[in-house]
């Protein structure tokens, strides 16, 4: 516990005076450099979290959650509370022929009212009609722009599975019209993905039904763990994959991108709270008279310790719970801190066609902020012992004799 006594000591050595000029201009780039540490990590960690979390929602958004691919028996949708829906699919990769250009495509086929179901399908950037019928196509608006495809075009779709002639084998190809035009907010997504009727896409690729896996929907996608474990449970003789098993490398990368930015800003912090020490040992220095007078007077080593501990814990502390308040407004304004200074220096901050999102995203972690918080109390604290442990060891018949 601290003595009133102690108290009074620490509040009087933390006021500013005049003849301590050089060791306040210390004292405030320390608390000023510790409160900015704190508040650009919480700014750095909140984008990141932001952008994560944003990534995540389009890849949920387009994707399935899970899918169920047979390994040689024909699969059964199983209804569960916990799934949201399950629907049958197929896949295949093809060559789309337009008149002036030619792209390889995934073509991922569904049932017309399976489509109609789609998150895809039913967002505001989807153009077009939903009636998915045998030999209508939904594409991309990247590849739209590509092929200069519009609603209403009819393209050709080159299929490797060979067609038997009396000449040889020719790539079989059909006729396709353009029914609708979607945007995933991904652009590798809508340059590559296209979508047509199931039953059309087993004719084209000579594949039969039993090879249908099944795409799952959950509830909650990022609990994709939980979800994963309940599948392999109900398909033990099938192959379940998720869309984190697709996107595993994408989120490793983040991870270790933001673990890197984590440690770098850290050392904002660090540099900043060694200044308490080059603080504090000028605060001794200045207040050897003073520390002398006290332990004359039965002020224990103890205590003075704990009083030089404290004005260093105090600055530290204070300068953190600035940096808190100051990131997190910044944090949660950051969007409108961005059209302010786009509008009026007339510059593109975030660029969406290089990030795929129209909007700077932040998502403000209470659990970051704590770690954050921690961090930078512990290293303020741990940098507060030594010049403390100093003033406590002065000699006081050598402090009185000189001073």
């Amino acid at each position: 516990m601290i003595s009133q006594l102690e108290k009074e000591i620490i509040f009087r050595f933390l006021k500013a005076r005049k003849k301590d000029g050089f060791l306040n201009v210390i004292s405030i780039f320390s608390f000023i450099g510790i409160g900015l540490g704190v508040a650009v990590l919480i700014i750095v960690m909140s984008v990141m979290n932001g952008f994560r979390t944003e990534l995540i929602n389009k890849i949920v958004g387009f994707n399935a959650h899970a899918v169920v691919k047979p390994y040689d028996k024909p699969l059964a949708i199983i209804t569960n509370k916990d799934f949201t829906k399950g629907i049958f699919s197929n896949d295949g990769e093809a060559v789309i022929l337009s008149k002036q250009n030619t792209k390889g495509v995934l073509l991922k086929g569904y049932l017309k009212n399976d489509f109609k179901k789609l998150e895809i399908s039913n967002n505001q950037k989807y153009f077009g009609t939903t009636d998915l019928k045998n030999n209508s196509i939904s594409i991309g608006k990247d590849l739209s722009f590509l092929l200069n495809i519009d609603i209403g075009d009819q393209i050709t779709i080159m299929s490797p599975s060979g067609v038997q002639t009396i000449v040889g084998s020719f790539p079989r190809q059909d006729k396709f019209e353009v029914i609708s035009i979607f945007d995933s907010g991904i652009g590798e997504f809508n340059e590559n993905v296209a979508y047509i009727n199931l039953n059309t896409l087993e004719d084209f690729f000579n594949k039969n039904k039993d090879q249908r896996f099944i795409e799952y929907y959950f509830k909650d996608p990022k609990n994709i763990e939980y979800y994963k474990k309940k599948m392999l449970d109900s398909f033990p003789s099938a192959y379940v994959y998720t869309w984190a098993d697709l996107n595993e490398s994408l989120f490793s990368a983040l991870k270790v991108e933001r673990n890197v930015m984590f440690i770098i800003l850290s050392l904002i912090i660090i540099v900043a709270a060694f200044n308490i020490i080059s603080g504090l040992t000028i605060l001794v220095k200045n207040k050897t008279r003073e520390i002398g007078i006290l332990k004359s007077i039965g002020v224990s080593n103890s205590s003075i310790k704990k009083i030089f501990f404290f004005v260093g814990f105090i600055i530290g502390t204070s300068a953190t719970l600035i940096g808190i308040l100051l990131g997190s407004l910044f944090s949660y304004y950051i969007e409108d801190v961005r059209k302010f200074i786009s509008n009026t220096f007339d510059i593109t901050l975030f660029p969406e066609e290089i990030y795929f999102l129209s909007t700077l995203p932040s998502e403000i972690n209470i659990n970051s902020i704590i770690l954050i918080a921690l961090s930078s109390i512990i290293t303020t604290s741990m940098v507060s012992i030594y010049p403390a442990s100093r003033a406590a060891k002065l000699d006081t018949i050598q402090t009185l004799k000189y001073e």
